[in-house]
């Protein structure tokens, strides 16, 4: 990412001595990408919902992922993008707040619905035209993709084939965090290690009091712990604990900063409150269990989680990915 796409950019670090280490793969391009019509068209009946936030931020609801749309006079930023199939309809939602080009897209994770369309975005390697060809209208310039360098390993060590090269990040940070000026606005990713994974990071939107999540917060259901691919439910619990040191509640909670989710509605720091008290209840009943040494089968047939069920459903998944993150920092199985 270079100073025309998004200000100067810098790294924070325990110690600003620290050097930094940053993986730029590419830098963005200039000129209209032709994203083909191999991507293919949604189905007639998805229907996305173009939502403010506040400040410069927009919540884009109904491509599978929450999407955040960070809009001003120098670009476009979105956090997470929807499957290939419906990025012509996003940049169309995208086209109603602004005509400036798409520069940044962020990824929370590795996960293909929070990423999967990043490709469209920059379409076919090499491909760049001019009006005409398929949306070559919509005015696209190959953006910079920013993610934890996590999430660059992950997709780089995927089966062949499986991730196209243009939906690598071409911009990684393995410090606590990094920051970027766009719009006139910091932006600042946290890194959140070992919680849904170990790539995961958070997007705090400095000046228009929003941080978009992805998948460490979700309310439609448990949170999903995926112990494959880092993640671990005590650091979940602290990547929690720090959207809530983040967020600051208006009145009543009536206002003040807003936590976009990966999935659900838009919410405040009294829904991450909630949310993190239901994950840290069921952390301490598995782990006290672990402590007793109770095997696996054991954990689950006390159902940690049988008061949360009738809110966010089957607690089976959570209550596996629990024992198993904790039994792994036990040193038993």
């Amino acid at each position: 990412m270079d100073e025309s796409q998004a200000g100067s950019v810098r790294r924070s670090a325990p110690t600003r001595r620290r050097r930094v280490a940053v993986c730029v793969l590419a830098t963005a391009l200039g000129g209209t990408v032709l994203l083909g019509a191999q991507q293919g068209r949604p189905a007639a009946e998805t229907v996305l919902h173009l939502m403010p936030v506040q400040g410069n931020v927009h919540m884009l609801v109904g491509a599978g992922a929450n999407i955040a749309v960070q809009v001003g006079k120098d670009a476009v930023l979105l956090v997470d993008t929807p499957p290939p199939a419906l990025v012509p309809q996003v940049v169309a939602e995208v086209r109603r707040l602004s005509d400036k080009p798409i520069r940044v897209i962020v990824n929370t994770s590795a996960d293909a619905e929070h990423m999967g369309g990043n490709a469209a975005f920059v379409g076919p390697a090499g491909a760049r035209g001019t009006g005409g060809a398929p949306f070559g209208t919509l005015g696209l310039t190959r953006p910079a993709i920013v993610a934890h360098v996590q999430v660059l390993s992950r997709l780089a060590s995927a089966p062949a084939g499986s991730v196209p090269p243009a939906a690598l990040p071409t911009t990684t940070y393995d410090l606590p965090t990094m920051d970027f000026s766009l719009n006139g606005e910091p932006v600042v990713l946290v890194h959140a290690p070992a919680a849904h994974t170990d790539g995961d990071s958070i997007v705090w939107f400095r000046r228009s009091d929003v941080l978009a999540v992805g998948d460490l917060f979700r309310l439609d259901r448990y949170p999903d712990v995926d112990v494959a691919r880092g993640g671990g439910i005590e650091g979940l619990v602290a990547a929690l604990d720090h959207v809530i040191d983040i967020t600051v509640p208006e009145r009543l909670q009536d206002g003040g900063t807003r936590v976009i989710p990966g999935h659900g509605r838009l919410s405040n720091e009294a829904d991450v409150v909630e949310y993190r008290d239901m994950v840290t209840i069921i952390r301490d009943r598995v782990r006290d269990m672990v402590r007793k040494g109770l095997t696996l089968e054991q954990v689950r047939a006390a159902r940690p989680t049988r008061d949360y069920d009738t809110r966010y459903g089957s607690g089976e998944a959570l209550t596996e990915a629990a024992y198993r993150s904790l039994a792994a920092a036990r040193g038993t199985r």
